[in-house]
């Protein structure tokens, strides 16, 4: 049934909510409707810049569209892959320096087409510099002692590891390059139904494609927001950044730059609220201006933002929730406030600040948390197919994907600071969901176990972000997310 249309609007309730606790003297006299903010060093100047935000956003889906196109290109025999040579092209996504593809087309397709065309047109960024554990200044963690989430270190069996973020990524890159090498030279790697497996899909069921997105989403946009650009921990970092003059020369302040590349790391549109819930689950582009281009830098919605946008649009009728507004008006409202300012913000405006950050972190959080309760109702459908004739290739398929997708998207759980979700929460969620989805083949009883502590794991989220029953899902993930 089709789901009705919801407006990316709280009302004056939700906007009271999302004010919360400012002060009269403190709460900002109009928040734009848009993410639209002049600097007020030079008149009629556009102070609003995160184009190496949005790079790291195109870069993480054209290395997944990249690692989804591999196997095609095998079977054409337009790639004979030999030892190095997946590693290297993905690498070229995460590590290569920004300068070195800059004249490089991106591989993004947007309706109508995008007015950036190359790499250099958006930013010269990559995604390790920015991944968890390798910008340490507001690290809440030591990642290289503190990662948790994967426990299997048959990843990393031809590379790479599971002890740290990057590792972690270079294990899924090797686990690849074997599979690919495998395809090339005609050694077939079997679903339950004995067919050939695409190079990003192992036997165990783990879509690495979509655990590779999901996990640099996680390691680098939400890491960055929540843990670097909103964090309040760190003199000269943060929210605790300068806002008295411009930085470097440029139309805003450190603080005010430092805002929007959270805002840019969300990854909403400029005019995100423009569209309703439904609208942005199913277009990421819209051309505002007519000018007959999509501007990736203010007319596309990336990443959490759409993600945001989904789960709301999935919510339900007696339960609705409004993550993608909440988020957009406090990341607006905060904004307003640093503008407001004018200078150095005073404890009240600092109170006011760090609240609005709550509300977007929080908002976006609970998004990625809505997502793996999602996730698991998705996989608990697919292990009621387990003995039936409907279980086939294409279904083995699905449940790998998503498996990977809630695993991916549980893993993000741990780069908040301020986290509803406990670190022997995040533990045991993780030790309830495994590194492997559970297959036909382990028997009606592991199965039948897997769907308990899939359906605990739930319980977990539902507790911890306090979502409604409504939104949950039965035994059998029917009726929820």
């Amino acid at each position: 049934m089709e789901m009705p249309a919801r407006t990316l609007s709280l009302g004056l309730l939700g906007l009271a909510l999302v004010l919360g606790g400012c002060t009269e003297e403190v709460a900002p006299s109009v928040v734009p409707e848009a993410y639209d903010y002049e600097s007020r060093f030079e008149a009629g100047i556009d102070s609003v810049s995160h184009s190496g935000q949005t790079a790291r956003q195109v870069l993480i889906l054209d290395l997944t569209k990249h690692v989804g196109g591999i196997t095609e290109e095998i079977d054409t025999g337009t790639f004979a892959p030999t030892e190095g040579d997946v590693v290297a092209r993905l690498e070229y996504f995460f590590s290569l320096d920004g300068s070195d593809r800059a004249s490089d087309p991106i591989l993004l397709s947007v309706e109508p087409a995008a007015l950036q065309t190359t790499y250099g047109d958006i930013s010269g960024a990559n995604l390790i510099a920015k991944l968890a554990g390798n910008d340490t200044a507001t690290d809440h963690r030591d990642w290289a002692t503190e990662f948790a989430g994967w426990n299997d270190p048959a990843i990393a069996a031809n590379g790479g590891g599971i002890g740290n973020p990057t590792d972690f990524v270079r294990a899924m890159f090797g686990t690849i390059e074997a599979n690919a090498i495998a395809r090339a030279i005609g050694t077939d790697r079997l679903s339950p139904a004995g067919e050939a497996l695409p190079v990003h899909v192992t036997e165990s069921g783990v879509d690495l494609q979509q655990l590779l997105a999901k996990f640099l989403l996680g390691g680098v946009t939400f890491s960055q927001a929540a843990d670097d650009y909103t964090d309040d921990d760190v003199m000269g970092k943060g929210l605790l950044s300068d806002n008295t003059e411009a930085a470097d020369g440029d139309p805003f302040t450190s603080l005010e730059h430092g805002w929007d590349e959270a805002f840019g790391y969300f990854g909403a549109a400029t005019a995100y609220g423009d569209r309703s819930v439904s609208e942005i689950a199913a277009s990421r582009a819209v051309d505002r201006n007519g000018d007959g281009a999509i501007d990736l830098l203010r007319e596309c919605d990336f990443g959490a933002s759409v993600n945001a946008g989904k789960r709301d649009h999935g919510s339900a009728d007696a339960a609705p929730t409004n993550f993608a507004a909440q988020a957009f008006l406090a990341f607006r409202t905060g904004r307003t406030i640093i503008s407001d300012a004018g200078g150095a913000l005073d404890a009240d405006q600092m109170a006011a600040l760090t609240e609005q950050r709550d509300l977007a972190i929080g908002a976006w959080e609970a998004a990625i948390a809505a997502t793996v309760v999602h996730y698991i109702n998705d996989v608990l459908g697919d292990m009621g197919d387990f003995d039936t004739a409907a279980y086939d290739h294409d279904a083995f398929l699905n449940h790998a994907k998503h498996w990977s997708e809630m695993k991916g998207f549980a893993m993000m759980l741990q780069f908040n600071p301020r986290s509803p979700l406990g670190r022997d929460q995040f533990v045991q969620l993780h030790t309830l969901l495994g590194d492997a989805p559970v297959l036909p083949a382990a028997g009606a009883g592991a199965a039948d176990d897997y769907r308990a502590s899939l359906r605990e794991a739930r319980g977990i989220l539902a507790a911890a972000y306090a979502f409604d029953a409504a939104n949950i899902g039965d035994d059998a993930g029917q009726g929820g997310w």
